[in-house]
This record gives C-alpha cells, sequence and structure tokens, in this order.
C-alpha cells in the first residue's frame, strides 16, 4: 500500500484486518521475561547515557509558564551543572503556545522544541483547526510535532478518516517530524495497537508514540513490543525506518533499561538512537540523574539535589 496515493476505507479495512493477529500472551509473556534482563554496571552506566539521549523533557501543564519552560530547557541543556560528561536530552517537549520559548532558551544546543498538536490531548476538533494548531506550531519553530489521532474515528473502524488527519498533518509539518499518539490505553487489545501502528506508518509518520501521558494505563512494555514489531516488519517490507516513543508512566531508571532491552531484543541495535527511539517522560531525567551519580561516586544524591519539574 503507498502513502502517495489515498487508499479507500474498505481497501484500508481490507488491509489492516489482514495482518497476523497478535498472540496477547505470548507477547505478555515476552515483555515480561526482558523486563527480567540484569546489566553489569559497565553497561548500566551506557545505559543511563544512552537513556539520557532519549528523553523528551516533557512539561504539559496548564499551570506552564514561560519561566518553567525555560528553566526546563536549561535543564536538558545542561542536566547536572555539576557534571559537564552528562549528555543532553533528545527534545523539549511543550505546548504550541510554547514553542516560541522554548526555542529562544535552546537556541544553539542542537536539542529540537517537540510540540503537541492537534487538539492534544483529545484529538476532538475540527481538522482545521487541528492543522492551524499544528503549522502555528511549526511557524514558531516546532522541528517535530506530536499529534494525537481520533481514537472515536478508529475504534468505529473510520481508518480512512485517520489516515487522511495523518496525511494532512504530515503535510502541514513541512520539515518537521510527525510523531502520531495512540493513546493505546484507549485502544483496548493488542491487535488495535498493531492496525493504528501501520496505519500510521502507511500515512507517514515518522514516530509512533503509545501516549498522552493523560490516560491510564499509558506506555507498557507489552504494548511498546507489538510497536517495536511494527515497525521491525514494516521497515522489512518497505524499506523506510520508523521511530518509537514510548511515553506516560517511566519514571526510573530500572523502567527506561527495560525498554532498551526491549528495543534491542524486538526491533534491534539499529533503534537504539534517539533518532528512532524516544521516551516522553518528565520525572525521570532526575532518576537517571540519580543513579548515575550513584555509579560515579558510590553514594546517592537527595532527590533535591536535581532540580525538580
Amino acid at each position: 500500500m503507498s502513502t502517495e496515493t489515498l487508499p479507500s476505507g474498505p481497501q484500508l479495512r481490507a488491509f489492516l484486518h489482514g495482518l497476523p493477529g497478535v498472540d496477547q500472551v505470548g507477547v505478555d509473556e515476552r515483555a515480561a521475561r526482558l523486563a527480567t534482563r540484569s546489566i553489569k554496571t559497565t553497561a548500566k552506566a551506557q545505559a543511563i547515557d544512552l537513556a539520557i539521549t532519549m528523553v523528551d523533557l516533557t512539561t504539559l501543564e496548564g499551570a506552564d509558564t514561560p519561566g518553567k519552560v525555560r528553566a526546563l530547557c536549561a535543564k536538558g541543556a545542561r542536566p547536572d551543572p555539576g557534571d559537564a560528561s552528562v549528555p543532553r536530552v533528545a527534545a523539549i517537549c511543550v505546548y504550541p503556545d510554547m514553542v516560541e520559548t522554548a526555542v529562544a532558551a535552546l537556541r544553539g544546543t542542537g536539542i529540537g522544541v517537540a510540540s503537541v498538536a492537534t487538539a492534544f490531548p483529545s484529538g476532538r476538533a475540527p481538522m482545521e483547526a487541528k492543522l492551524a494548531d499544528t503549522r502555528a506550531a511549526v511557524a514558531a519553530g516546532a522541528s517535530e510535532i506530536d499529534m494525537v489521532i481520533d481514537r472515536g474515528a478508529f475504534l468505529a473502524g473510520d481508518y480512512r478518516k485517520v489516515h487522511e488527519e495523518i496525511v494532512a498533518t504530515k503535510e502541514a509539518c513541512g520539515d518537521a517530524h510527525l510523531k502520531v499518539i495512540f493513546e493505546t490505553g484507549e485502544l483496548v487489545t493488542y491487535d488495535n495497537v498493531r492496525r493504528a501502528s501501520w496505519l500510521a506508518m502507511e500515512a507517514g509518520a515518522d514516530f509512533i508514540k503509545t501516549s498522552t501521558g493523560k490516560v491510564a494505563p499509558a506506555a507498557t512494555l507489552p504494548v511498546t513490543l507489538v510497536m517495536l514489531e511494527a515497525v521491525r516488519d514494516y521497515r522489512a517490507a518497505t524499506g523506510r525506518q520508523v521511530g518509537v516513543k514510548p511515553a506516560g508512566g517511566i519514571r526510573t531508571t530500572k523502567d527506561a533499561i527495560k525498554y532498551l532491552v526491549l528495543v534491542n531484543e524486538t526491533a534491534g541495535p539499529d533503534w537504539l538512537d534517539p533518532q528512532w527511539f524516544r521516551l516522553g517522560a518528565s520525572s525521570l531525567l532526575n532518576d537517571l540523574l540519580m543513579q548515575r551519580r550513584k555509579l560515579t561516586t558510590g553514594v546517592y544524591s537527595g532527590p533535591d539535589y536535581f532540580t525538580l519539574d
């Protein structure tokens, strides 16, 4: 199926429902098994630094202020002011009206600015408003757009509407990368997650993302495994590589390392790069910094040693 043409609803349904079904028990068992993997201290130090480079440091609150966003940007660029060897994060993720502030604060750092758009987090708005949201964020300097799909349309089987919205949003992004958020906690089944993954990739997504972080459950290892299998199989079928971003509920270094193991064992080492894998989080960075300092000095710093986000 080509992204050059817009397929009909029946074509999309036939394609998506023709995908192999997901073995739910098998996925749960494999994810649980991979989560028990342990790694040596030297590998843990490398994994922590890699995880830091994959963080989309996020603030998506109604109370966000320019000062809070500037502080978050400073933290992303220099996570530990006392240790210049700590790598910077991948991106700062904010609402569209905070993009200009983030762009100014990050100028010269090489850190991307991601903006949620398309009526985040519900996705319930006229298409014209969603596209205006996207264009405004890009015009303000966003290098990445995180859009939400219309879950109501998807669950009703209106795959063409979802496909068309992703295609239109991708066009509105211009040179900005597009991450497509499924809100997997609302998709109910792993089969739906697999279908949503292929639908988004066929429509031109650069990344597929689990969640907004506003609905429980958010990111889980089994759901991310299904999405990693999808991007792996999609590259094998088309030659195009697509990234994956779990987001929401990833708070500890132990969590982050479980995801890195999952990536390596499912999609392969090609995805162990911030260009292809991100961790959407707000509190995770502090735990990564505490664990990193523990490995370096042998003692834990208190959680108040690092700035609270």
